[in-house]
Formats: C-alpha cells, structure tokens, sequence
C-alpha cells in the first residue's frame, strides 16, 4: 500500500522517513523542483502542485496511491505577506486531495491541522485542558490569523467529505511545532527559536519586542519528531471515533521558561524583553487557559509523544 505524503517540509520529511523505514512504501510530493536539503535521498521524491487536481490525481493513480498524509501547506508569516498564495495552497491544496481521495475511493487521509483553529477562543474557554470539541462564537470568536483561519476550513471540508462521502479523514491539530530543518523561520516557534539560538552562538542580544515572539502566560510546544509520530499512528488507528485530535506534550511553558531553555545550551545569551505583554502567543489576544487535552490521540491513535520540552530544544539548537 503506498502512502503520498505531500509537502517536503519538515514534519512531511520526518513522516516519510518513519514510513520508509518501516518497509512502507512511500512517495513524497511538493512544489518544488528539487528536494530540501535535509531530505533523505532514499526517499522517492517528485514535483507536484497539490492545488492542481488533474496532475494530483494522475499522480495517485499512477504510482497506485492508496492512502495520504496531507502535511503541504504555507506556514504563517509566509501566508500573512502572500494571503492569496495561502489560500490557494492551504485551503484550496486540502480539497484536491479531498477530491482525489474522493474520486480514487482512497483509504486513510490524514489532514495537519493546527492549535491556532482555537486561539480566539482562549478568552471564554473554559479550564483544565482544551479539547477538540471546543464552543466557537463563528463571528466574534472567527481565527484571528489567515493560517488559523485556512486550516479551520479545512477541517470543516475534511469532516464534510467523511460525512457525505465517507472519505476516512483523521485531522491533526499540532502544537506549537519546533523542529530541525531547513523551512523553520516560516513558522513562528521556529523564528523564536532561531533568534534565540544564533544570538546564544553570536554573543549578540536577542530582541523579542514584536509580539509574534513573546508571550503572556503560558504556550504549548511540541516536537516535530512527535508530530510526524502521530501522523503514521493516526494511518493506522482501527478506530478513530473523534476524528480530530490534538498533537501536543499536554505541558505547557511561560517566555521565561522557553528562554531559559535555550540559556541551558548557551549560558550567557542575553534577551532584550518587551516591559509589558498582554497577549498570548504568536500575537493572539488572548492567552492559552489550559494545555490541549490529548487522551483522545492516546486513546483512539494510540499516540503520546515522547520528546520533553528540554529535549526537544536541546536537539534544534545544537
């Protein structure tokens, strides 16, 4: 049974990986001409525009596709300064592969959602822990970033075309996602983490004064090892009642915390901080009130990550 995995970003190379290793065989797809540098050269690689459904669907058809993990997507800084590209990649990129599953009677298909569909929630969302199932007010609690906003119509579309037409989609929300590879200053953890990391090795200040980069309260941050983890989990769960579920640690972390993350592996960075920050992470207005409950991934996927905080920052920065 092959598996299309689209997007030959991070978590789409690191699920690919897994998938090979495993002894399945897998086909990784993206815009690109050539493959990213941190791609692994026993992978099959080719070029593909998800949003062209004739090229998609021969694609499949051709290499005897039989399930997907649709990881292809702009990330988002990249879709704030090209908001038409965004739509056209994110939303758009979703309902070809929703179709080509569709018209080819695929099996699985697994959708990279993320957190942020719930964000503008935070400020009426109750405590401990958020759930999938969260109360969303659809105009006054809308997504608050272009990003957010496309991958929450992707759901809605993933979750319409397994009730219509009875397309096995699981969605994955990810975390905050920090990983090691060439495409993270296109997400915001992983500018974070960039600007931290080179003013620890540089000797320089690192300057968190835009709000993308700094937080009140408390954010949630998972591995992009993990993330890929889940997506082969999420292949292969017998029975995935929920059909969305959250890809996260379950722990939670302040500003400070994360900075003195980074201080463990270069003692002497130093960090020009904002005086006062009133808004949660990412720019978001209003902060996190829990972490996101993860039993149903535990439960239905079978999925817990592995990767601690420390861990995880430990293995991007050095």
């Amino acid at each position: 049974m092959t598996t299309l995995v689209t997007g030959a970003g991070l978590i789409g190379c690191l699920t690919a990986e897994m998938l090979l290793a495993s002894g399945e065989p897998v086909l990784l797809m993206d815009i690109r001409d050539e493959p990213p540098p941190h791609f692994d050269r026993k992978l099959s690689y080719a070029r593909c525009d998800v949003t062209d459904r004739e090229s998609v669907s021969d694609f499949v058809a051709r290499h005897h596709v039989r399930q997907v993990v649709h990881t292809a997507a702009m990330l988002s800084t990249q879709a704030r300064l090209r908001p038409f590209e965004a739509y056209q990649a994110n939303t758009m990129g979703t309902a070809c592969i929703l179709e080509v599953a569709r018209h080819h009677g695929l099996g699985r298909v697994v959708l990279a959602s993320s957190t942020t569909v719930g964000y503008s929630t935070f400020e009426t969302a109750g405590g401990p822990k958020v759930e999938e199932d969260f109360t969303l007010k659809v105009v006054s609690e809308r997504p608050r970033s272009l990003y957010a906003a496309s991958k929450l119509a992707g759901e809605h579309l993933g979750l319409l075309y397994s009730d219509l037409y009875g397309v096995d989609v699981v969605i994955l929300r990810y975390g905050a996602v920090l990983g090691k590879g060439s495409n993270l200053p296109s997400s915001v953890p992983g500018r974070l983490l960039s600007i931290l990391s080179e003013a620890g090795r540089n000797g320089t200040i690192a300057d968190l004064s835009d709000p993308l980069y700094s937080w009140g309260g408390r954010e949630e941050f998972v591995d992009a090892r993990d993330c890929a983890r889940a997506n082969v989990c999420a292949l292969s769960a017998a029975q995935p009642l929920h059909r969305i579920y959250n890809v996260a640690t379950g722990q939670w972390y302040t500003l400070d915390q994360f900075v003195s993350a980074v201080r463990s592996i270069y003692p002497d960075l130093q960090v020009d901080l904002p005086s006062e920050i009133r808004t949660g992470f990412a720019g978001f207005p209003f902060l996190r009130p829990g972490p996101s409950d993860t039993s149903a991934a535990t439960n239905e996927l079978g999925f817990t990550s592995v990767y601690s905080f420390a861990e995880t920052v430990a293995h991007c920065v050095t």
